[in-house]
């Protein structure tokens, strides 16, 4: 008598692999304490910015005496001209001047008379201070030497106060890069990384124990290869995003309330709607390619070095997208690789929202990675369904690709 067929149809063979991963890593306490601790992790660092946000001030405080008094509205406009907020505080006397150098009320006193700056300070003075206090120096320097010349230092300073150049209309439009938006980029660079490094691994590290505990044996009779690549791939995705939502929705949420992120809420939105759809898209890119490099080992300690070579292209992409971007947003070299499919998971996510993108490097880098998909999985497939049933030695990629 034959065998009864009893395989499933493919889309029930992937939904019943799917919903075991998913059920087993959503009860998973290492799952649970994991995401909450991420989640308090998140919410801490935002109160940590708000307090050490809202206690800001100038940048530099300067006492003055009475006879230095002249220069003191000279050195907050230098100060502002410089990118510097230099605040100033009269003092009756330089006793006065000199106790509040000592308990820290001001960083600087200028003491004597405006004909020369001369400053005391408690320990060392800042450089950036002595930055300012140099340009006035020269200023006040000038001054004397108008004086000396029989001219009127407040007709040059007028003069050289309108002074101002004629620029040209750039070659092209710049685009206004915010500071916030800037920071939602990395975070969101890091948080799409850490995924694919931890998830990714993940897929790998299962087919190596589904290989070594013979369950996969058990599986393959009701189900084909690709069904169980996929079902698992689908079932780890979906808990990953799952951890991702939550951290993108809190994170966001505790920033808006609490008022360390001032952006918009659809460019928050925005940022959290093209955060999971690169998730989903680099998720699915690497794991399917982590399964296939996972089937060809039989020993846990074997698995990293089996996906390494995939893991070295998510590594290049976060380190240029951290290393490149908050400098120079507009970098060519980083918006070139945001577009190429390997790199484009961790690097056009943090383009994305710092902002300032064309519309059609985003269509096209996400198209170029909807298209690689079928590709990859028509190849991780071959290399899965021969070399998962191979316990023992590595399995070598070229013997995988070949037709069993």
């Amino acid at each position: 008598m034959s065998t009864p067929d009893v395989r499933m149809s493919p889309l029930s063979g992937v939904g019943l692999v799917a919903s075991r991963e998913i059920s087993t890593r959503l009860k998973s306490k290492a799952y649970r304490i994991s995401t909450l601790v991420l989640l308090i992790l998140i919410v801490a660092a935002i109160v940590v910015l708000k307090l050490v946000g809202g206690s800001s001030g100038p940048d530099a405080t300067v006492g003055y005496v009475p006879a230095a008094a002249p220069l003191s509205a000279p050195l907050t406009a230098i100060g502002r001209s410089v990118g510097q907020d230099i605040a100033t505080q009269p003092v009756p006397d330089d006793q006065a001047g000199l106790t509040k150098l000592k308990d820290g009320s001001i960083d600087a006193l200028l003491v004597q008379g405006a004909d020369r700056v001369h400053v005391q300070v408690e320990k060392d003075l800042d450089g950036n201070l002595k930055n300012v206090l140099t340009v006035l120096a020269g200023r006040v320097a000038q001054n004397s030497e108008i004086l000396a010349q029989h001219g009127d230092p407040a007709k040059v300073e007028a003069a050289v106060a309108s002074a101002s150049i004629d620029e040209l209309p750039p070659l092209e439009k710049p685009y206004d890069y915010d500071s916030q938006q800037l920071v939602l980029g990395i975070i969101a660079g890091i948080l799409i990384y850490m995924s694919l490094l931890l998830n990714g691994q993940t897929v790998a590290q299962g087919v190596v124990e589904e290989k070594t505990s013979r369950v996969v044996e058990l599986l393959l009779s009701t189900i084909k290869p690709w069904q169980l690549m996929a079902g698992k791939v689908l079932g780890i995705g979906t808990v990953g995003l799952i951890q991702m939502l939550a951290i993108g929705i809190v994170g966001i949420a505790a920033g808006l309330g609490t008022g360390v992120l001032t952006i918009s809420v659809s460019a928050a939105i925005g940022t959290v709607a093209w955060l999971v759809v690169w998730y989903l898209l680099g998720f699915f890119m690497y794991s399917i390619v982590f399964a296939a490099l996972g089937a060809l080992v039989s020993r846990q300690e074997d698995v990293s070095g089996a996906v390494s070579p995939a893991l070295m292209l998510v590594i290049v992409g976060y380190v240029v997208g951290i290393s490149v971007l908050p400098s120079d947003p507009s970098n060519k070299f980083a918006e070139v690789l945001s577009i190429i499919p390997v790199f484009a998971p961790t690097l056009m996510p943090m383009r994305l929202a710092m902002g300032g993108v064309p519309v059609w490097e985003a269509v096209v880098s996400v198209g170029l990675v909807v298209l690689l998909i079928p590709l990859l999985i028509w190849l991780a497939a071959r290399i899965y369904r021969n070399a998962v049933m191979r316990t023992g030695a590595k399995v070598k990629l070229r013997d995988a690709l070949r037709a069993a």
